[in-house]
């Protein structure tokens, strides 16, 4: 399936999908999840990747505008050694995966971070790691192979942060930098891959002033809506995109 040859109901998926990439850059980080789950709904799983990515980058640079004076840099500068380390990893692990087994290896993956999500939210988890900086390490190596695998490192870095304490806008300002430093990273790694082409600029292209709106509402939304239910119905509309992906 080419890119820019979606259905109307693909280009309503797709949009979505941009829609949940600008929410997710602007504080409501669990739904770059959902993105991730939309977008292999409508496409090959490997490219969604690609295309993910592009959208990805476009909505980093709107929430490092939005948040630039927010960053806690030696938090970004802990992490990023490791994450880069996991990009490599990640870049000779993804041909090694099976086209056919690309969409459950997706699935799968987003289950595991979503029952991590879980623990970190009914466990003392944060308050455990905390205590240990050393945990900047395994968390940004997978924070770097998850994401240059299925842009799906979201969960990791939460949980990181939310163990650093961070007050939210500290929070959301690091992680904006941390995933456009890293994000920028994968683009040669994408492009040697194929996962980076044309159809998948162009579909940004399309798609950006959705992104764009979506983390304007982004911003907006955060304050108006109660935080645990939302996340309840996210965590619950997720895994059941990712088991659609794992046995659909």
């Amino acid at each position: 399936m080419e890119l820019l040859h979606l259905t109307a109901g693909g280009w309503l998926v797709a949009a979505l999908a941009a829609l949940c990439v600008g929410m997710a850059k602007t504080g409501l980080g669990g739904l770059g999840m959902v993105a991730v789950v939309l977008m292999a709904l409508v496409m090959p799983a490997r490219q969604s990747t690609g295309a993910l990515l592009t959208m990805l980058i476009a909505a980093d640079i709107f929430a490092v505008l939005a948040f630039r004076r927010h960053a806690v840099w030696p938090h970004v500068l802990r992490l990023l050694p490791a994450a880069f380390i996991g990009i490599v990893c990640g870049y000779f692990l993804m041909p090694h995966l099976p086209e056919h087994g690309f969409r459950p290896f997706i699935g799968w993956l987003t289950l595991g971070l979503l029952a991590l999500m879980i623990l970190q939210r009914t466990t003392r988890l944060s308050e455990v790691a905390a205590d240990h900086p050393a945990l900047a390490w395994p968390m940004g190596w997978l924070g770097g192979s998850t994401t240059m695998l299925a842009n799906a490192a979201g969960p990791v870095m939460t949980i990181y942060l939310l163990a650093c304490r961070l007050p939210k806008l500290e929070l959301v300002g690091t992680g904006a930098w941390f995933f456009c430093v890293v994000n920028l990273a994968k683009v040669p790694f994408s492009v040697r891959l194929g996962l980076i082409d044309r159809d998948s600029l162009s579909l940004t292209l399309v798609l950006i002033p959705v992104v764009l709106l979506g983390g304007f509402f982004g911003r907006w939304i955060l304050h108006r809506i109660n935080q645990r239910v939302f996340e309840a119905l996210l965590i619950g509309f997720t895994a059941l995109g990712a088991l659609r992906l794992v046995f659909g």
